[in-house]
């Protein structure tokens, strides 16, 4: 008796080997119009597995960004933060505390507010802030100006920039701030301690 002759197995084409239904249907999905080199052919799946429903076509790209679901980190960490008042201080050591409040620590920037409008002022304290975080500087001094009416009231900037400090994003950027010394402009002017960037 001769040897029984083995019937030969049908062969996959290359490049198909063990693909289920799903895989299948990405591939069409990702070679739909993609054009073959001359000479070449695209590869057709050929799927092992349970059939699925196919893939929903793709969606034109909106030109609007989606809305991130996340805050910004400065605004959430500002959100926690417990809100500061003169020489009060928030993850700073007794010491410098004491040092920024006596003004014996080296102011590294200056910010003056006289003449600007309540916007400006507001728009150029932050603007300050981030800045001079953003150049590793610790200790700076905004200057607003004593401001005092005849009635006993204080100017609207000096009221206003302790408040435009405890809001994001200066907030999450402020340690503590308190009085500037009778030589920086006393009452009239604020040291800002600030958090190191990172």
């Amino acid at each position: 008796m001769g040897k029984p002759t083995d019937t030969p197995k049908p062969k996959r084409r290359r490049g198909t080997r063990g693909l289920t239904r799903e895989d299948a249907a990405l591939w069409r999905h990702v070679a739909e119009g993609i054009r073959p080199l001359p000479g070449r052919f695209l590869v057709e799946a050929e799927p092992d597995g349970p059939e699925i429903a196919p893939l929903a076509p793709k969606r034109a790209k909106s030109r609007k960004p989606a809305p991130s679901p996340v805050p910004p980190p400065m605004a959430t960490a500002a959100v926690s933060l417990p809100e500061l008042g003169h020489g009060e201080v928030a993850g700073v050591d007794k010491r410098t505390a004491q040092r920024m409040r006596r003004g014996q620590m080296r102011i590294e920037g200056r910010l003056d507010l006289h003449g600007l409008t309540q916007e400006e002022a507001h728009r150029a304290v932050t603007s300050f802030i981030a800045g001079s975080q953003a150049s590793g500087r610790r200790c700076v001094l905004i200057v607003t100006g004593k401001g005092l009416k005849p009635d006993g009231r204080t100017g609207v900037l000096r009221a206003n920039v302790p408040h435009w400090l405890n809001l994001p994003p200066n907030r999450a950027r402020v340690l503590a701030f308190s009085y500037a010394a009778p030589k920086d402009g006393g009452e009239g002017a604020l040291y800002v301690l600030l958090r190191r960037a990172r």
